[in-house]
This record gives C-alpha cells, sequence and structure tokens, in this order.
C-alpha cells in the first residue's frame, strides 16, 4: 500500500503552471499558461492557453519558460493590485496538499501570494524612481511535510514606468555674460534639465526645450539647449542686463508633456566702442602767479561712456604758446586731466597762456575704431593773476668773510633785495634773531649792511649761519665766516705727563707732539726749548722733530723711584706766526718700572717695595680678610658683655626714677630742659634773655645763680603774670596748650631749694635734720641723703 502511494505521487508530479497578468494602457488583461511535464519517463509537455486544446510538444529535459512580471508604477486602488498567478498543468483539486510560497525582495510586504491558488498581489503603490525591480523566488512545497514539491525558481517583478515626473533645471538660476556687440548666433551659454523618468520607455524623458521670456534678443537649441544671441548691435550702454526664461518638457514636447523652467540672467560686457569726450570746447583758469611749481592749476574731463579699462583716457598739451610751463597728467582715481605748473609764472612779463589739450583711450579695439585709439580735443586758457610777492634777494645765500680782531660796529657785508611788484615798495631788512641768539651782528634796516655787535673769536666758533628778513616775509641765509689771527699759543697736545723707565739705558726717549688752535691752512711750525734757568738740566735734554714733535731724552740711566719719582721739566713752545706767541708747559716725568720690552708696568712706589710674588690684588684680599676677623671679635666681645650686665641696674634704675618724681612740684634735679631754675629764684635778673624750649636759642644759658632772696620784694603771682604775658605776646613762638611750672616759691621761703647744685657750702656742711619738720613723706628723702653722706665719708 505504501509502495502504491509513492508511485502516485510519482505520476502526479507536474510542472509549475504560471499566469501572469500584464497592465498596459488601453490594453486587456492576458492570460498565459506554460507547464512541463514532470513524469520521470521524460514524457512531452504541452502549453495551454484559455478555450485552447492540447498541443503535445516534445521536450528533452523539464525547465521554466517565464523569468519576469510587470506591475504599473503609481497603481493605486481600493484593492491589491494582481501581478501574476502561479497553477500546476494538472488540476489544482487533484492535490489539495500543495501551497505555493514566495521568497525574495519585497516577499510578504510589498508582494504577497495565495498559497492555493499562486496569486500574487502588489500590496502597496510602487513607484519605479525609487525601485525599478524586484528579484524573488517562488516555490511548491508540501502543506504537511514542509517538502519541497518543485525546486525554487527565480523570477523578477519590473515596475513599468509612467510620466509622473516632470523635468528639473538641477543648476539653476544660471548667471552669462557676453561681449556687448557680438555677432548673431554666439553662443552665450549651455543649460541642462533631467527628468527622474525611464529614458528607455516610452518618451516620459524625451525634453524639448525652448524660450518662455528674452525674445527676440536670444534663441535657444531645442534639443541641445544652447542659448545664442539672436539681435544685432546689442549694446550694452543701453542696456545692460538681459532676463531670459527657458522651458524644458517632456514627452517630445507633446501635449500633456510635464514641464520645467529655469531663469537666466544675460549680462553683457562692456567694449571699448566709445570715444573720450570733453564736457566743453573751451576751458578757462584764473591761476595766481605765486602758484608753486607742481601745484594744480586746474582739472579737465573727457567723458567715456565704457567702463573700466575702455574708459581710461590719458592727457597732453599737443598744442600752445609756451607749452612747456605746463604740463597735464591723468588721476588714476577720477580720470581727470590735472594741469600742473612745470615753471614759474610772472605776471609782470606775461598775463594769460592758451593751450590745446588732448585726452585719448589707452587701448583701442580693431573692430570699433580704425588703426587708433580714440580721442578728443579741447583749448584752455589760463589767466595769471598778480599776487603781492615778496623781494626778491639778489642771491639766494651771502659768504661774509671777517677777521676775528675786527672792531665792534664795523661794517662786515651787505645783502639786497628787490620788489618785483610793479609798485616797486621799499624795503626793510631784519636779522632772525632766532639764528643770532647771542645777538653777534646788527643790520641797518634800510640798506642791509651788515655790522659787527660784539667781538669775534674764531677758536670759539668759526662760523656763524643768520637768516636776513626782508619785508613782505623774504629771507635769504648768511654765512659769516670768522677769518684767523695768530691770538693762540701752541701747547701740548694731550695731558703733560711722560713716563721713564728706571732700569732703561741712557738715551732713553718719550716723544711729545703741540697743538695750536690757530687755523692750520698755512701750517704751523713750533720750535721747542728749556727754560733759561733749566737749559742746563742735568737729567733730560730735548730734540726738536721735523714733524712739530719733540723727543725728551734722558741723560744717565740712575733713575729711581726710592730716589725720586717725578721729574718737572718746564718746555717753551713757540710758533711761526705774525707776531709769534709762545707758551710755557711743564711736563711731568714719572719714573715707572718697566719689562725687558720697554713696557710699563707699574708707576708707584710702594708697589716698588712690594715682596716678590705677592701682588697688589692679594695684599688687599689678606688686608680684607684680617679686618673682618677684627669685626667678628669685637661683635663677639661686645654680646658676651651684654649677657654679662647684672638686671639690678633695671632695679636701681626704676628706684632713681621714682625718686625724681615724688612731688608734683618740679622735675628734679635731672630735668635741666623744662625750665630755668635760675630766672625764678632771681626775678631781678636781665628781662630781655628769655630762654625758650620751641625755638633754638642764639645764646647759651645763663649759669644758675644761687638763691638770694634779693633787696626787693617781688611777688610770685607778680612774675609769673608777666611771664605769661610775654608768652603770649611773643609772635616768633608757637602757643602752648600746656601749664607752664615754675620752681619759684617767692622771698623768704623756709623751704628754699632742694638742690645741691645751687648752694655755696659743701656736702659736708649740708645739715638734712630740717626735713624731718616737713613730714612723712620728706623721710625717704632725708634717709637717702644721710645715706649718700655716710658711703661717701666711709
Amino acid at each position: 500500500m505504501p509502495r502504491r502511494g509513492e508511485e502516485r505521487l510519482g505520476d502526479m508530479w507536474t510542472s509549475i503552471l504560471l499566469v501572469w497578468i500584464t497592465c498596459v494602457p488601453n490594453a486587456s488583461t492576458a492570460l498565459f499558461v506554460g507547464h512541463s511535464n514532470g513524469s520521470r519517463d521524460g514524457s512531452t509537455a504541452g502549453l495551454h492557453g484559455p478555450g485552447e486544446g492540447q498541443r503535445i510538444l516534445s521536450r528533452a529535459k523539464r525547465g521554466w519558460v517565464w523569468n519576469q512580471m510587470f506591475v504599473l508604477e503609481e497603481f493605486s486602488g481600493p484593492d491589491p493590485i494582481l501581478v501574476g498567478r502561479l497553477v500546476r498543468s494538472l488540476d489544482i483539486d487533484s492535490n489539495p496538499g500543495q501551497i505555493y510560497i514566495l521568497a525574495g525582495e519585497g516577499a510578504g510586504t510589498i508582494f504577497a501570494i495565495n498559497e492555493r491558488t499562486g496569486d500574487i498581489h502588489a500590496m502597496k503603490r510602487l513607484d519605479r524612481e525609487e525601485k525599478a525591480e524586484y528579484t524573488l523566488t517562488a516555490q511548491v512545497i508540501n502543506r504537511d511535510t514542509n517538502e519541497p514539491l518543485e525546486p525554487p525558481s527565480e523570477f523578477i517583478i519590473k515596475v513599468q514606468d509612467i510620466n509622473d515626473n516632470a523635468p528639473e533645471f538641477t543648476h539653476g538660476p544660471y548667471h552669462a555674460t557676453v561681449p556687448e556687440m557680438s555677432q548673431v548666433g554666439r553662443s552665450v551659454t549651455k543649460v541642462t534639465a533631467t527628468d527622474a523618468d525611464d529614458p528607455v520607455y516610452g518618451n516620459s524623458a524625451k525634453l524639448v526645450y525652448s524660450i518662455l521670456e528674452g525674445q527676440p534678443y536670444f534663441s535657444i537649441d531645442p534639443n541641445t539647449a544652447v542659448i545664442k544671441i539672436a539681435l544685432h548691435g546689442m549694446d550694452r550702454e543701453m542696456r545692460e542686463e538681459y532676463l531670459v526664461v527657458i522651458q524644458a518638457k517632456d514627452m517630445g514636447g507633446h501635449m500633456g508633456g510635464l514641464s520645467g523652467t529655469a531663469t537666466v540672467t544675460v549680462t553683457l560686457t562692456d567694449v571699448n566702442d566709445n570715444p573720450p569726450k570733453f564736457s566743453k570746447s573751451i576751458y578757462e583758469f584764473s591761476i595766481p602767479e605765486d602758484l608753486g611749481l607742481g601745484k594744480a592749476g586746474g582739472r579737465v574731463k573727457a567723458n567715456d561712456r565704457d567702463i573700466g579699462e575702455n574708459a581710461r583716457s590719458t592727457y597732453s598739451i599737443i598744442d600752445g604758446d609756451e607749452k612747456d610751463i605746463f604740463k597735464i597728467t591723468t588721476d588714476p582715481e577720477t580720470q581727470e586731466g590735472i594741469l600742473l605748473l612745470k615753471k614759474p609764472l610772472d605776471f609782470e612779463s606775461k598775463k594769460s597762456y592758451t593751450l590745446k589739450i588732448e585726452a585719448a583711450n589707452v587701448g583701442f579695439d580693431p573692430q570699433f575704431s580704425s588703426g587708433s585709439p580714440f580721442r578728443d580735443t579741447a583749448t584752455v586758457r589760463v589767466t595769471v593773476e598778480d599776487s603781492d610777492e615778496p623781494p626778491v634777494f639778489s642771491l639766494a645765500s651771502y659768504l661774509l668773510q671777517v677777521h676775528e680782531n675786527t672792531d665792534v660796529n664795523t661794517i662786515i657785508g651787505q645783502v639786497s633785495a628787490q620788489d618785483p611788484d610793479a609798485a616797486a615798495s621799499p624795503i626793510r631788512y631784519f636779522i632772525d634773531r632766532h639764528t643770532d641768539l647771542e645777538r653777534q651782528f646788527n643790520i641797518n634796516v634800510d640798506d642791509g649792511k651788515i655790522t659787527l655787535a660784539k667781538p669775534l673769536d674764531r677758536e670759539t666758533d668759526m662760523w656763524h649761519n643768520i637768516t636776513v628778513t626782508a619785508t613782505e616775509i623774504s629771507r635769504a641765509v648768511v654765512a659769516i665766516k670768522v677769518l684767523d689771527i695768530n691770538d693762540n699759543a701752541p701747547e701740548f697736545s694731550s695731558d703733560n705727563e711722560a713716563f721713564l723707565c728706571e732700569n732703561g739705558k741712557p738715551g732713553q726717549s718719550r716723544t711729545k707732539y703741540a697743538i695750536d688752535k690757530d687755523d692750520q691752512r698755512n701750517g704751523h711750525f713750533f720750535i721747542y726749548s728749556l727754560v733759561p734757568e733749566m737749559s742746563n738740566n742735568p737729567n733730560f735734554t730735548i730734540k726738536n722733530n721735523i714733524d712739530n714733535s719733540i723727543s725728551v731724552v734722558a741723560k744717565h740711566d740712575a733713575f729711581r723711584r726710592q730716589k725720586q719719582e717725578m721729574y718737572f721739566l718746564p718746555i717753551v713752545i713757540s710758533d711761526n706766526g705774525n707776531p709769534p706767541l709762545s707758551s710755557t708747559n711743564t711736563l711731568t716725568i714719572r719714573v715707572c718700572g718697566c719689562s725687558n720690552d720697554g713696557a710699563v708696568q707699574s708707576c708707584n712706589v710702594e708697589a716698588f717695595v712690594l715682596p716678590i710674588g705677592i701682588s697688589m690684588g692679594a695684599l688687599i684680599a689678606i688686608l680684607a680678610c684680617v679686618i673682618l676677623l677684627l669685626v667678628i671679635i669685637v661683635l663677639y666681645v661686645t654680646l658676651r658683655n651684654h649677657k654679662n650686665e647684672p638686671l639690678i641696674i633695671k632695679d636701681e634704675e626704676d628706684v632713681r626714677e621714682n625718686i625724681i618724681r615724688y612731688d608734683d612740684e618740679g622735675g628734679g634735679e635731672e630735668d635741666t630742659e623744662a625750665f630755668d631754675i635760675a630766672t625764678l629764684q632771681n626775678p631781678d635778673g636781665v628781662n630781655s634773655y628769655l630762654p625758650r624750649k620751641d625755638i633754638k636759642p642764639d645764646l647759651q644759658f645763663i649759669p644758675r645763680q644761687g638763691q638770694d632772696t634779693g633787696s626787693n620784694g617781688v611777688d610770685v603771682d607778680a612774675f609769673i603774670t608777666v611771664r605769661l604775658h610775654e608768652a603770649d605776646n611773643d609772635p616768633t613762638a608757637p602757643p602752648y596748650d600746656s601749664i607752664q611750672i615754675y620752681g619759684y616759691e617767692g622771698r623768704g621761703s623756709v623751704v628754699g631749694s632742694l638742690s645741691s647744685l645751687e648752694t655755696n657750702s659743701s656736702d659736708s656742711e649740708q645739715n638734712y635734720d630740717y626735713l624731718r619738720d616737713w613730714g612723712p613723706r620728706f623721710r625717704i628723702l632725708e634717709d637717702l641723703y644721710l645715706m649718700s653722706e655716710g658711703d661717701r665719708d666711709t
């Protein structure tokens, strides 16, 4: 039984029937059915059409005769669209256990298959521009065992294009330039549009170009989209910019096609097709005669309708009377011609000029000009205005020479100036004192004669440069050179010192030179000699050299620094001036220690007595170390003594201080600055002497006298009142804000003075018993005095 079932399955092995429906516009649905014989003995396969009988075809082996389906893009409807059908050649009911499965791109999402009938449906609206085809795999399997009944077969579903995309210009808007006056047919630019539809299927992507705006100036090729010039003589100066609208339409330009547009801005560029043109044929300028050289006298302008380099022009003077007085240049910013002055103008000589000027383009285009640049001419009339010109000196600068011994008020030279104006006004002269700060010279205001105001000294100032001013602001430089006379005696050129080696041989010499502050133009000749009283000098002699120098020669070799360190040699130096002058210069000759080759090493006596092998630097270092050691020792001893001082001294000082300040009646014995106690004890003293603490006294304090009651009875209150009045009325001293306390107790006081310094008796004659009668406050003072007296006796 099972074997019989297996044979049945083998007999039922048939091929899958493919049914697909192609939707074509304005066409009916067609059904195609194909199959292959699935028998194992290689029986024939047949093709079935609707309503047709079966035709037997011989096949060598089984195979599929289909491989693609088609579906229309952008199809929309209430139900999924049927793409095709997969069926078997045998009756499908003969094997209800088989099912169809679909795999591949979009299977289950975009495309779905009816597992029993094999119908394939598109579940979504498709867009060919997003994806043009889908590759899927179909297979028949057993429903129960999922075993394949046929090997899988791959097929393609293609999305069929419709005209759903308009052309687009992806690089617009466009800008293009073309020279003005271009020939008809000259290419301007090219535009390009794209269409996303299928360029193979139908005419959906076939584009045709046309101009919507921009005629009659431009045209476009419908296939290549090249924009060209369509009108002759397009002038930039009339219109510079054009806006052209281009349309691209698909479906070959036929009705129903989609279209897109783009704008092209065409700008005409300039060519040199216009000449320069002066705005006026005659220009008139008035120029003052005192206009500076190189200054502008006027401006002209030749207008050119062109722009940029094509509008650049150069100006020139091509004719006119005395045209070399003027020149004309071009302002690069404004393209104006600037009339400049080359030579000075003179109203008195010529009052007007007439010039012919020309403006010509820098470059030219042979297409528009015949062999030469465009040019234009105009006439310029210049009128010279009279100006109040300053006086003109006969010379720009003057050179005067005067001897330095010339007397004051002597005329040393003269300057002269003239007024170039027709009025010929009188001229007055002045010296600019900023150039003659020392007022060395004077000038006559009427005739310009320069006189000497102060004596001259060529050795102080050889040249004097002054500026002479004439009225109406005219100046001339006057250089005054002071001529030399022989008024300076020669002298040694440098310091009057020479060096001599103490170990040198007899005849060693030193050379010295002399100088003369007088003018050396005629040459100087110096004569050297010893003073008469030193003519037979035992140590040195001198020798005159031909180069105006002197050689000092040693007569012996017995020069020693220990014996004499320096020698003084007076030398008389005379010149050959008229009259000849001479001076005596004392030459100081120092004896020095020298090396074997004669180089000076040391000229100090102390250096000679130093021990051999110890230099001055080493000796200074040793002394510094010794001094530093002594300072350390002194500091150490001082600190040690300070530590050993007894602390009892502080207590003694405190006791002494307490004793001094025991009462408010005075400052005690040591208070010597608060006031002068002698004045209070002797109120009859000199009233003119009033010592003060606040100012420095001019005289020393008068020694205080001993206590003396005096003959007259001056009351303390009256005395204090007088002193207070003097202090208040003293304008030289600052006011005191404190009470002035005086130690005077008046005549007949039983207490007397407590100071032992103001008594006429000695310490041994003092009796301190009366202190007990003063009360307990003075007992301590009595005991201290008695103790001090007892210690002194012992």
